[in-house]
């Protein structure tokens, strides 16, 4: 069923009212009466409460909601999805086999996986859900002790990617393949295959569709390793900025009041979560540098000038933050290449483009 049902589109917006009310009864008893009223309970997964969830993060970046409300919200649509669990139409015998679906290890966006959970328990599969920020030692100990068909592995922050890569390789050393899935795996599933995952789908429905159809290995597993898909690690670029972060956040940071005068002016709290988001970009450089893409970073210090701009704070704030890590940088011809990029993406933005949060 599609989005744009009118039905799902009335649900959607009262259940957006419910958890912007933080009201869990409320949204409950929207889940339950679509359900009573012959609306299919995947349907209602993943057309009403997915889009609601992603109307949440949309709202949150364009700084239109608050972060406790952006949590409350999200803690509801957990609730609801657990509770639709239980409704009579959502109960299924399984038949399917077994499957285990985890978030990767620091990753702690587990409402998507959480539905990919549910829709496979709809259509008939055993599911081990583990949740969120699972350390890929216990993933591979369950493994060996459950032995699924696949391991669903989920990610949606993009810094997640080199733990992703552990896992997965790890995963198919126990004999397992891998089906992948989340934002940080791109939108066309680039990173996915950069890493070697046996599969990567786009959505839940898609994701169930390849387990039905059997996730087969994509390589043989004896001896890979990491290295084997990224060889561009050997020049040592991802390992020293990762080992040096704290060093380069700390530095930029204390460059900035001269290189950006208005930080002078700024409180403490106005300080730290200056400290925070260079934290972040640096985070997303090292991991640019792991998969050795220009876009995933780009597109991060362009995303991250439209969240300021949300929020009050120049774009321009960050052209001093990237030289300086240029600055630090220079030594590193992929770390220059990468920062080089940004620059030329950040301006092409904040002078082109309309806002994204409008």
């Amino acid at each position: 069923m599609s989005a744009l049902n009118p039905d799902c589109l009335a649900l959607q917006e009262r259940l957006w009212a419910a958890v912007m009310d933080g009201d869990e009864y409320t949204a409950s008893t929207v889940v339950f009466g679509a359900l009573d009223a012959g609306l299919d309970p995947e349907d209602v997964l993943l057309d009403v409460i997915a889009v609601v969830q992603r109307r949440v993060g949309t709202e949150w970046a364009a700084n239109r909601i608050t972060v406790a409300q952006e949590h409350a919200a999200t803690a509801i649509n957990d609730r609801v999805i657990a509770a639709l669990a239980h409704h009579p139409k959502a109960r299924r015998r399984p038949d399917a086999g077994r499957v285990t679906v985890a978030c990767v290890d620091g990753e702690w966006h587990a409402l998507p996986a959480r539905l990919l959970a549910e829709v496979l328990r709809l259509r008939g599969w055993q599911v081990d859900f583990l949740g969120a920020q699972v350390p890929t030692p216990h993933l591979i100990a369950h493994v060996h002790q459950h032995g699924p068909v696949a391991v669903a592995l989920s990610c949606s922050i993009p810094t997640r990617l080199p733990t992703a890569h552990a896992a997965i390789t790890a995963c198919q050393a126990a004999g397992v393949p891998v089906l992948a899935g989340g934002a940080a795996f791109g939108f066309d599933g680039r990173f996915a295959r950069l890493l070697g995952a046996d599969a990567w789908a786009s959505d839940a429905r898609t994701a169930a569709d390849l387990l039905r159809g059997g996730v087969r290995p994509a390589q043989s597993t004896a001896t890979h390793q990491p290295i084997d898909d990224l060889p561009h690690l050997a020049d040592q670029e991802y390992t020293m900025v990762r080992s040096t972060a704290t060093t380069l956040v700390q530095t930029t940071v204390e460059e900035l009041e001269d290189r950006y005068p208005a930080m002078r002016d700024y409180n403490p709290a106005q300080r730290e979560r200056t400290a925070e988001d260079i934290a972040h970009i640096v985070a997303f450089l090292s991991t640019a540098l792991y998969t050795d893409d220009d876009d995933l970073f780009t597109e991060f210090v362009c995303w991250t000038a439209e969240i300021l701009v949300a929020r009050a704070v120049p774009a321009e704030s960050l052209y001093p933050a990237l030289d300086s890590l240029s600055g630090q940088l220079r030594e590193f011809p992929r770390a220059q290449r990468l920062l080089t990029a940004a620059h030329a993406a950040l301006h092409q933005s904040t002078t082109t483009n309309p806002p994204l949060f409008a």
